[in-house]
């Protein structure tokens, strides 16, 4: 089958629109294909509850899909680590393009770093992992729970509200704020979330030949590892309100470590699992077991079958 064009359905905010761009770019320049965006906007987009109280990060993810579904776009394009973990009916994961810089990133004025920051400082954040691994690092400082786009979070601290706000380091890169950026936290000091820094290219699934086309954009090494840290999250059977993060990376084999924190500072809990990218899931899956032996059950919430961890951009 042949394309003329194909239509990317994309969430409206700056950074949605940058990535979404991104791989629209990438589909072209592998496939000659042209790829418009149509922007949607989700509940997600709207409220402005806690993330924790309206589902976690899916709500950014189903409108998406529901127009997906109904035909009104081809593709549509996510955060990876927004995705729920079990399978929708009627779509399927054609492609994770290579991934981005995973990392977390801290963003204070005048250059200052986590460790220069006042006793009681406020820290922007929607995301429970990264409150608590903050309450590991700086336990007097205050985390802050916010909402709204990376300029609306970056406008924050410009104007006194907050004292610094931590994002994910590819997000700012999308938007073009790395300027900004005054202390970038290692995943041994701070885990990503599971998928964090890559991209999830969806589609209807009665179109293989559609996900063959999309398939030229996928990376397998990233695809591997980020299948590791979702099936983390997926066997935890992790709820919003658990801080979970979970980083794989491929060299030769898949190694991925994976943690759970106390979302009060509570002792964080860690386990490591690898073997070949292949066995991708039952590696996470290891990992993930390894770390209930370990006692991080206590952390966690009853969640649904379509978990999502809650962290946000």
């Amino acid at each position: 089958m042949s394309w003329s064009v194909l239509r990317l359905g994309t969430r409206r905010s700056p950074m949605a629109m940058a990535q979404s761009g991104a791989v629209a770019r990438l589909v072209t320049q592998r496939t000659g294909v042209r790829v418009e965006l149509v922007g949607l906007t989700s509940f997600g987009d709207i409220s402005q509850a806690d993330l924790t109280q309206i589902g976690g990060t899916g709500v950014f993810v189903s409108a998406l899909r529901t127009c997906l579904l109904a035909g009104d776009v081809d593709i549509a394009v996510h955060s990876l680590k927004d995705l729920p973990t079990a399978d929708l009916p009627g779509i399927t994961l054609a492609a994770v393009p290579a991934r981005e810089d995973p990392r977390d990133a801290l963003v204070a004025r005048d250059g200052a770093k986590l460790a220069d920051l006042p006793t009681g400082a406020r820290i922007g954040t929607g995301s429970p992992r990264r409150a608590a691994q903050l309450r590991l690092l700086r336990p007097d400082t205050r985390p802050v729970a916010v909402r709204g786009n990376a300029g609306t979070r970056l406008a924050k601290v410009a104007s006194g509200e907050l004292d610094a706000v931590v994002l994910a380091y590819a997000g700012l890169a999308r938007i073009g704020h790395i300027d900004l950026v005054t202390e970038i936290f290692e995943p041994d000091e701070m885990i990503p979330a599971p998928g964090q820094g890559a991209l999830a290219v969806e589609c209807g699934d009665t179109d293989p030949d559609l996900a063959a086309l999309l398939g030229s954009v996928d990376d397998p090494a990233t695809r591997a590892a980020v299948t590791a840290e979702r099936a983390v999250l997926a066997e935890l059977g992790a709820g919003c309100h658990a801080p979970v993060g979970a980083y794989g990376t491929v060299a030769g084999q898949l190694d991925l470590t994976a943690v759970v924190i106390g979302g009060d500072g509570g002792p964080a809990v860690a386990a490591s699992a690898g073997g070949p990218p292949a066995e991708a899931a039952k590696i996470g899956q290891q990992a993930a077991r390894e770390l209930l032996r370990r006692g991080a059950g206590r952390y966690l919430t009853v969640s649904t079958a379509h978990t999502s961890n809650g962290d946000d951009a």
